[in-house]
């Protein structure tokens, strides 16, 4: 009997697959007029991106294509997520979580992308799955991402990220047992946070949940990473450093994996982590181009390159860094030509001219030539714009100067216009700082000390932006800068300790902070910020004379 009862089950088993897909066949969703990304999923190295696994209405032999894209979308690898979403909508006109999936792989949470292509397209997606809808659950998630979408031509980026939210909390809140829509909220949480808020209550929050989340699926790939973009920040890094350590075995097929743990490296200024991390990360990012296009640069390359300069920097490796800046000058096609690579191509030059002082080579720096719209970015053209008036006003060059400042002062005007409230501010730090400097230039001392103060104040106040690893200089560092040029050493020691505490163990800081101790007369402190300074550049062939002068002085006090 019960040999016969398994017979039947097993019928009416095979008979429900062949009606599915009898009936996704003959689907009446018209998908042609949206541009779905298809083709091969390429995945690089071992392929392996984590293990998640995703319950779903949908055909069973879709479900591991359907994991998988989840677990791209998980390590923000967007194009290839699509894709696989796109594959198992193909197989399964019917399955509403691959309109979802779509419509998640085109909602970049945590930065915003160029032009409007992509919302009209979500757009589209949201609309198309209306009607193979089954499920009150399915329902609730399509609806949580279409408030990002809905009416995005008159309604604030910000306000269809709250949306979105909302709607996420919804589900983490009637669907308990959903492990994955704990994880899609706290992911919320951390794209809705306010950037002014410096008690990061929306990131504590979101690490919280996906803390009690972790011990039970230490391998997926997306509790680990939203982990560490919680805790990116100096007074929070600690407590996503075991996390950091461990993301990129998780997910070692994904360029953004093995580049992520360097957001926690670079806060705590454990450089040499840093460095490994992001040449693990280019070496993967370099597979995913080669597979895509032999001549062309992903964005993922790029990114991991401008953390790869800045710990190089930090090292006093400045040879390394040079590399990674002429090798970049060889770039001509890059793709998509987005935000972070223009981040990328201004910040390197700007770095290497600026962190070794060279004010002259600062002063007359140019964006490199790759194919991309830098009218798109007016923040982050800002940058190089910014190294340029640095280096004008610190050769002696005023009028330079104010000629970069007037092109700073318009760029802002356009993400003003724009309501770009957060890139604005980023140019007024940077507009603040310059006018500090003009005012030293002109020998209005307490004004540019009170400019350069409030410039420090605001860059304090602000979050960093996740695709940067920090400032091209902090402006707290600049402060302590500005102070020792106006004799001001006791000033600057507190200046530069305290950027010390937001930025440990950076050269710039380090050398500062012990020349200002020096001047004071402070023997114990010029020792050890010194000593630390040396400790740090141990294993960099490097030619900074600050690191000679270092040695020079401990040399002298051992005497």
């Amino acid at each position: 009997m019960k040999h016969l009862q398994s017979i039947f089950l097993t019928l009416v088993f095979a008979l429900s697959l062949i009606g599915c897909k009898k009936k996704s066949s003959q689907t009446s969703v018209n998908l042609t007029n949206i541009d779905l990304l298809r083709g091969e999923i390429t995945l690089c190295g071992s392929g392996e991106f984590g293990e998640v696994s995703f319950a779903l209405s949908c055909d069973l032999e879709v479900r591991e294509t359907f994991d998988l894209a989840i677990s791209l979308l998980h390590s923000f690898e967007y194009t290839e997520a699509e894709k696989a979403f796109v594959k198992v909508l193909d197989a399964d006109p019917e399955c509403a979580m691959a309109y979802w999936g779509i419509a998640m792989s085109n909602f970049h949470s945590l930065w915003l992308q160029t032009g409007t292509d992509y919302l009209a397209k979500g757009a589209k997606i949201i609309e198309a799955s209306q009607s193979v809808i089954k499920s009150e659950k399915e329902e609730a998630y399509l609806n949580a991402i279409a408030g990002f979408y809905n009416d995005w031509e008159n309604v604030s980026r910000q306000t269809r990220i709250n949306n979105f939210e909302r709607g996420m909390r919804k589900i983490y809140e009637k669907y308990s047992d959903d492990k994955e829509a704990a994880i899609f909220y706290a992911l919320a949480l951390r794209a809705s946070a306010d950037p002014a808020d410096k008690t990061y209550v929306k990131q504590r929050e979101s690490g919280r949940i996906l803390e009690t989340i972790y011990p039970d699926q230490p391998n997926h790939p997306g509790i680990a990473h939203y982990i560490i973009h919680n805790y990116d920040y100096p007074e929070l890094a600690e407590l996503a450093l075991p996390t950091a350590r461990r993301y990129a075995q998780i997910a070692p097929a994904s360029a953004h994996a093995q580049h992520m743990p360097s957001h926690i490296f670079t806060r705590l200024g454990l450089w040499n982590e840093s460095i490994k991390s992001n040449l693990n990360s280019t070496s993967s990012a370099l597979c995913y181009s080669a597979s895509i296009d032999s001549n062309a640069h992903w964005d993922e390359e790029l990114h991991s390159m401008d953390y790869l300069v800045y710990a190089y920097l930090q090292v006093g490796n400045n040879q390394k860094a040079i590399e990674q800046y002429e090798y970049m000058k060889t770039f001509k096609k890059v793709f998509p030509a987005n935000f972070k690579i223009a981040y990328t191509g201004a910040a390197i030059p700007s770095r290497i001219a600026l962190e070794n002082k060279n004010w002259s080579e600062a002063a007359k720096l140019e964006l490199p030539s790759m194919e991309i719209d830098w009218d798109n970015f007016p923040w982050e053209k800002s940058i190089l714009r910014f190294a340029r008036a640095i280096g004008s006003v610190r050769s002696g060059d005023v009028a330079a100067a104010e000629k970069e400042l007037a092109i700073l002062q318009a760029n802002q005007k356009k993400l003003i216009d724009l309501k770009d409230e957060y890139k604005a501010n980023q140019i007024e730090i940077q507009i603040k700082t310059i006018q500090a400097w003009i005012s030293f230039a002109k020998g209005a001392e307490n004004e540019s000390i009170a400019l350069m103060q409030e410039a420090a104040t605001n860059e304090y106040n602000t979050s960093k932006h996740p695709v940067t690893p920090g400032e091209v200089l902090p402006a707290g560092e600049l402060l302590g800068d500005l102070l020792l040029e106006l004799k001001k050493p006791e000033d600057a020691l507190k200046a530069f300790e305290y950027d010390l505490s937001q930025h440990p163990n950076r050269f710039n800081g380090l050398y500062g902070a012990g020349i200002a101790a020096i001047r004071i007369g402070d023997v114990d402190k010029a020792n050890k910020y010194f000593g630390l300074l040396l400790e740090l550049t141990k294993d960099s062939p490097t030619e900074r004379k600050e690191i000679e002068y270092a040695k020079k002085y401990l040399t002298i006090i051992e005497i």
